[in-house]
């Protein structure tokens, strides 16, 4: 490998893999219908408990996080019921998506990019239409890094029939969503973002009468069937064939999760999202989203910097991939991920490259200046 040539990935998914899990995932493959990856399997099952705090099962396929999203709309709602879609960004637009092409009827609340849904807004459609079946959000819209108010919602959701259904995939394990307590109905998670491990895993806990609703819906479904993995899981194995290098890497992850212990997690994503938020605003520049997450943070490009310019300076010359924006904002954030194998000077690194991009690109910046910020957060 040439040495001018290392790369850093800080981007919202795929994220850096810890050397743990790459070697797990190294390990010879075993066939899935036999006892010894049973026993592996009965220990993911357990851990994933820990890791959405819930007593239920949590179900795997082998997809991206949409898999697990689409899975949800097409075995926990009919054609014609009606769902609440929260649409704040472009993951929001997606379970609008996912709901108009299983044929159902989505009621939108349209949310300004950059802020978080308002308690009362979704209060009052709630009451409006009293009959909706479902209530589609984000945890984290990782388009715009907004947090919505996901605790409060479902202290309305439990009220009434309503199933409540959260995209976590860039949320879990990021901050608190404890499944049980909260109350939630589904909750989606991927294996690209805070389990740091390659793409190709999603997840969803399931509540109680969200698994009583998937036995009576009538939305076509064949490998996303939760009926089938329930039943599978039951028998200590899987409706189809896992990914079963993936889940080596899961087995191990989870079980370093386990070890250090979600409140220690919790504070790690805390402490780094806060350093590098007061590294950018050192730097004069603006955050996008007004209620930002832990999970990452989004920086508005500067007027009179081209975004896309900024975005390959970076990953050409300095070998540091972020991410830009999507759909309306393309060309307008950069998207700095705290998410995955990841400490204290991914962060002070992502703020000298922003730095020195800036600065090449004739923005002036003081250099130094958001890094000596963050290191000042972090000894503070």
């Amino acid at each position: 490998m040439d040495l001018l040539d290392k790369k850093f990935l800080l981007a919202p998914g795929p994220v850096p893999v810890p050397p743990r899990a790459l070697l797990a995932m190294a390990k010879p493959v075993i066939h899935h219908r036999l006892p010894e990856f049973s026993a592996v399997l009965q220990k993911i099952r357990a851990d994933l408990k820990y890791l959405f705090q819930t007593q239920e099962d949590v179900l795997f396929f082998a997809s991206s996080g949409t898999g697990a999203m689409e899975a949800c709309v097409a075995n926990l709602f009919s054609p014609g019921e009606k769902v609440i879609v929260i649409r704040g960004g472009k993951f929001g637009e997606r379970w609008g998506e996912l709901a108009e092409t299983y044929s159902l009827n989505p009621i939108y609340i349209d949310v300004p990019w950059g802020e978080a849904v308002k308690v009362e807004e979704v209060e009052n459609t709630l009451k409006t239409h009293p009959d909706a079946a479902g209530l589609l959000i984000q945890a984290h819209e990782t388009s715009t890094g907004v947090k919505h108010p996901v605790e409060e919602i479902a202290s309305l959701t439990r009220e009434r029939e309503t199933l409540l259904v959260v995209d976590a995939i860039s949320a879990l394990g990021v901050y608190p969503l404890p499944f049980d307590e909260l109350g939630i109905d589904a909750m989606v998670a991927g294996s690209q973002k805070s389990l740091a491990l390659p793409p190709g895993l999603s997840f969803v806990a399931l509540s109680a009468r969200a698994k009583e609703k998937a036995q009576k819906t009538t939305s076509p479904r064949y490998y996303f069937d939760f009926r089938k993995e329930l039943k599978a899981l039951n028998k200590e194995t899987t409706a189809f064939t896992p990914a079963v290098s993936l889940l080596y890497g899961l087995s191990e992850v989870l079980s370093r999760i386990r070890e250090v212990g979600l409140e220690t997690l919790f504070a790690h994503y805390r402490r780094l999202s806060g350093a590098c938020r007061a590294g950018v605003m050192a730097l004069g520049l603006e955050l996008f989203a007004k209620t930002p997450c832990e999970a990452l943070t989004i920086v508005k490009v500067p007027q009179g910097v081209d975004g896309a310019k900024l975005m390959k300076l970076m990953r050409e010359k300095y070998k540091v991939t972020m991410a830009g924006g999507q759909a309306k904002l393309k060309g307008k954030v950069v998207r700095i991920a705290h998410l995955g194998y990841q400490n204290e000077l991914d962060v002070i690194l992502a703020l000298a490259t922003l730095e020195m991009a800036l600065t090449e690109l004739g923005y002036k910046v003081k250099l130094g200046a958001g890094v000596s910020v963050a290191q000042e957060y972090f000894f503070g």
